[in-house]
């Protein structure tokens, strides 16, 4: 071999040689960026609440913060307070926000849930159409409810154990009437959330009890007007509820308490009393994380 190609060939034995000695056995692994979510043991949580956080438009504001500030990815089951408690019994959900007090309690009571606290509050309505045919504006609940019945005016029934239906049943037990058991036929049982109630209602010209929050965020489209408000027993309270592991082990309780904090942490009570005020003019709930039920009144 000429003296040139044999410099040249030994020049790349080397080079070959020193390139197979650095290079490793196996292809190292391509590190990855670790998200958020990836810290999460488990990121999916499951929310049960009322349809009212729902139809009045709160729900759409808070559930993307808490995402953002979280990680965690929310599923929310919009259904009646009874029925948001009933999933949590059944292990169904990781956390409840409802308007239900007294089944609340009960639920606490039996174990179900894990912590309770107070997040905010509004208050009921009874709206009908303009012409009050019952004759009830500025009238008790409990009398406004007397006239309805003596009238025969039509009335629209939730009956679908939420705290808006809990409510209305005490009011005509109050009362002394049963329309619910009795069946009258001008009294309806939707079984649908207080948006789809609303709807029905102001198509049969007839009274409801409603969240206000869900009435005004829904006016537009209602032929209906607020006829009894300011009634102390019409006070409508909303408490954030995480559901018990000792019951459900594999409830996601990392998650349910970091709602339960979010939703009592003092910059979302902020968002919350500020929610509606740019478009109804009023504030639609009014944040309650730092009081106590007893400064409730309930």
């Amino acid at each position: 071999m000429k003296p040139r190609y044999l410099l040249l060939f030994s020049l790349l034995t080397v080079f070959m040689l020193a390139m197979s000695a650095c290079a490793p056995a196996t292809a190292a692994p391509i590190p990855t960026t670790s998200t958020e979510n990836s810290a999460l043991a488990n990121p999916n949580l499951i929310l049960a609440t009322t349809t009212s956080t729902q139809d009045s438009g709160l729900l759409d504001v808070l559930i993307p913060l808490f995402e953002q500030e979280s990680g965690y990815k929310v599923q929310t089951v919009a259904v009646g307070s009874g029925q948001a408690m009933e999933m949590g019994q059944q292990g169904n959900a990781d956390v409840l926000l409802v308007h239900s007090p007294a089944a609340e309690v009960t639920f606490m009571n039996d174990g179900w849930g894990k912590e309770r606290a107070l997040v905010m509050h509004n208050d009921f309505i009874i709206v009908g159409p303009a012409s009050d045919p019952a004759k009830i504006q500025g009238l008790s609940a409990v009398d406004a409810f007397k006239a309805i019945a003596a009238t025969q005016a039509m009335f629209v029934a939730r009956a679908d154990k939420s705290g808006t239906s809990t409510k209305e049943l005490g009011i005509w037990k109050k009362a002394n009437l049963d329309p619910a058991t009795d069946k009258p036929a001008w009294y309806i049982e939707t079984g649908q959330g207080m948006g789809a109630s609303l709807t029905i209602t102001s198509e049969k010209s007839g009274y409801t009890l409603t969240d206000r929050a869900t009435f005004l965020a829904n006016k537009t489209n209602l032929q209906l007007d607020i006829l009894v408000e300011g009634d102390n027993s019409l006070l409508n309270v909303y408490h954030v509820i995480t559901v018990n592991p000792e019951k459900w082990p594999k409830v996601n309780q990392e998650g349910a308490t970091a709602f339960f904090k979010f939703m009592t942490e003092a910059s979302t009570q902020a968002v919350i009393g500020k929610f509606g005020v740019d478009k109804y003019g009023q504030k639609l709930f009014i944040p309650d994380a730092n009081k106590t039920d007893a400064d409730l009144g309930l």
